[in-house]
């Protein structure tokens, strides 16, 4: 069966209205987009708020420090991460629909022609594989097949300063460290770097109010999360499924990624997060998330 037949069917089974009307109610659903085409945005925006009160990052944050507790029925967030160039051409889209939007950029990579590692990966090994190894076995593996993360190149792969000074007004930018390395695979100074330098520079050369960070590709440690307490961070995004409560650890908030999708049956499926806990259910051992694992 072919998923987009796959997800026409959980889409009318009735099991994503239940799941938004039932267990999404009472609860924040955050949802994690990365560089979708702005026609792809204008039909999920529309279906998103139609079904959902789309909810800003700060204003959840405001909300939760306050110990209010009352979120709208259906909240949900709409996050993207890495600041891929493409994400200025849905700038029109977030303004005219009033969308709120909060995008987690790659402060070594914004405003630069550098490009993503796991864009330029010619190393011949799986990004997935370059995530488990130490940092430094990474960049040297790049390295090798002719990638550094300072390298400038010809065209730009992530959102240019001209680009953020107009979006910045309209869009929530937060941190999604400098070049988006695994965290618990970086030594405590290129963790410490990653983690506050980042900050520092979306606030001196951008003019960002800098409270929340995205840990790249999810993987995070209590290591971690104690360096973006100590950064001045509010919260830290992960990938872990579920839904948000008044509960949830703000450094270990919780998203759906609904894999930049083009088709509306399959944006239904995972945003009510029905595809991920049928996942959970058949494939519980995840290649994400917290990890005890620390370079030294």
């Amino acid at each position: 069966m072919s998923h987009s037949l796959l997800f026409k069917i959980l889409r009318f089974s009735g099991l994503p209205w239940l799941f938004r009307e039932v267990l999404q109610r009472r609860r924040v659903t955050i949802l994690l987009f990365h560089d979708i085409s702005r026609e792809t945005a204008a039909r999920t925006f529309d279906y998103l708020a139609a079904k959902y009160h789309l909810l800003d990052l700060q204003t959840f944050l405001r909300q939760r420090r306050t110990n209010d507790g009352h979120f709208p029925p259906k909240s949900l967030i709409l996050t993207f991460d890495d600041g891929h160039i493409r994400n200025y051409e849905l700038l029109s889209l977030i303004r005219a629909r009033r969308i709120p939007v909060t995008i987690f950029l790659c402060a070594g990579l914004v405003g630069t022609k550098r490009h993503f590692w796991f864009r330029h990966n010619r190393s011949g090994h799986r990004s997935s594989h370059l995530r488990t190894v130490s940092n430094a076995q990474r960049l040297r593996l790049l390295q090798q097949a002719g990638f550094t993360q300072e390298t400038e190149y010809d065209t730009p792969q992530a959102l240019t300063k001209r680009q953020i000074e107009e979006m910045k007004g309209h869009v929530d930018l937060q941190s999604h460290t400098l070049f988006h390395p695994s965290l618990p695979r970086c030594g405590l100074q290129e963790v410490r770097q990653e983690i506050g330098h980042s900050r520092e520079i979306l606030s001196r050369e951008y003019g960002l109010q800098v409270n929340a960070i995205a840990y790249p590709h999810g993987d995070y440690s209590d290591r971690d999360i104690e360096l973006c307490r100590q950064a001045g961070y509010h919260c830290g995004m992960t990938v872990d499924c579920g839904y948000n409560t008044n509960s949830t650890d703000l450094f270990r908030l919780r998203r759906l990624s609904v894999n930049d999708t083009e088709d509306l049956n399959e944006l239904i499926v995972k945003a009510s997060g029905l595809w991920e806990f049928l996942k959970t259910k058949l494939r519980p051992q995840r290649g994400f998330g917290w990890t005890d694992r620390v370079e030294d």
